[in-house]
């Protein structure tokens, strides 16, 4: 049996090795390592995938983020809102940018962004959303636009492991995740479902005018050489990583398809096995799995993972500490919030390997000693 990984990027590189290798060379060959013709053809690849008007690459998921954030002309000190339960930096931006982070609460079956919660914490302040389409699974979107408009918010969506998810809505019309807000954010980090051989990012809007501004942020506040109309920064794909994501961009489908398989085999090995609950699955979305995270009821956490690691079978917390605890925000007091849901999950969660090189011999391993520890 192949060496078990949590993210197996080496094996799926070998499997478009030849691709790969020829799109690097032709680049080191070109020499046009900045903003060479395969970023202009990623971006208009990436747009087609999601059905979005305008895809702006930059040098990361984090930068994304502050960006957009950047472009909406939010001022310090306005509020925005988003869960606690998610990785830092969909956070760390916010107060970044001098604006206030307002935590609120998840939901515990689908591990995003409660619109009861939003629609509670919106004072005169408010100016943003954002939510997180954590795992893999969406954010009810629809309800969050929703929300958006009567409030008048802009809603910047955290795509950064969802992307290739399809969202249903109630009318029966759909839309890739990161393409129903006025921003979609997304990182390209290697473990990610379309992940580069490095750093990278990008952002997608239908609005012309945000797109204007996103690129010219994004590329020191110029829309012309050397004249700088506005603060910005330097945030760039770099050419290799596009064409390396371009190739990639043609495999995404097939490589969610292996994801759900995986997750699948889990449910399915999983099904019954007390004090366990499997990813939730909403009728809303296609959930593209960047992550399989089980609920543990009342099992030792940290007892199972040191018992998965004694049989080679690596496990993560995702994520032990919520946002709202972390000691970068005491200045806004917020670890005084009363936040049972987020807490409760924090406490409980665990994610096993899950990746498009997964076979049945290493599922079958990984399930059976989760079960064996939980047997006990």
């Amino acid at each position: 049996m192949r060496q078990i990984q949590m993210v197996d990027t080496r094996t799926q590189y070998h499997h478009i090795k030849n691709e790969v290798d020829k799109a690097v060379l032709d680049v080191l060959e070109s020499s046009a390592f900045i903003n060479g013709k395969p970023v202009q053809d990623f971006a208009a690849n990436l747009s087609a995938y999601l059905g979005v008007n305008h895809t702006i690459p930059c040098a990361n998921g984090t930068d994304a983020l502050q960006i957009a954030m950047m472009a909406l002309g939010l001022e310090p000190g306005d509020e925005v809102i988003t869960p606690s339960f998610t990785y830092i930096a969909t956070t760390e931006v916010i107060a970044l940018l001098r604006l206030k982070p307002v935590f609120v609460e998840v939901d515990p079956k689908t591990f995003c962004i409660d619109p009861a919660a939003i629609e509670k914490a919106i004072t005169p302040r408010t100016r943003a959303i954002v939510p997180v389409h954590l795992y893999g699974h969406a954010a009810p979107m629809e309800e969050i636009m929703a929300i958006a408009a009567k409030h008048n918010l802009f809603v910047v969506e955290d795509n950064a492991q969802a992307i290739g998810c399809d969202y249903t809505f109630s009318d029966g019309s759909k839309k890739k995740t990161g393409t129903i807000g006025h921003i979609g954010c997304t990182s390209f980090y290697p473990s990610k479902n379309l992940g580069a051989f490095g750093d990278g990012g990008a952002m997608f809007t239908n609005d012309a005018d945000l797109a204007v501004k996103l690129r010219m942020i994004a590329n020191h506040g110029q829309q012309k050489r050397y004249y700088h109309d506005t603060v910005g920064c330097n945030s760039r794909l770099d050419t290799i990583q596009a064409a390396i994501l371009d190739i990639k961009l043609k495999h995404l489908d097939e490589y969610i398809v292996r994801r759900r398989r995986a997750a699948d085999y889990y449910d399915q090995a999983f099904a019954g096995l007390a004090g366990v609950t499997v990813p939730y699955r909403a009728d809303y979305c296609t959930h593209v799995f960047h992550q399989y995270t089980l609920i543990l009821q009342d099992a030792d956490r940290d007892g199972l993972s040191a018992w998965l690691a004694e049989k080679q079978v690596p496990s993560m917390i995702y994520y032990p500490v919520p946002a709202h605890k972390q000691k970068m925000f005491e200045q806004f007091g917020t670890a005084s919030q009363v936040m049972p849901v987020t807490d409760w999950l924090t406490s409980r969660v665990i994610s096993l390997p899950i990746h498009t090189e997964l076979d049945e011999e290493q599922l079958a391993w990984i399930t059976q000693n989760v079960i064996a520890y939980l047997n006990k």
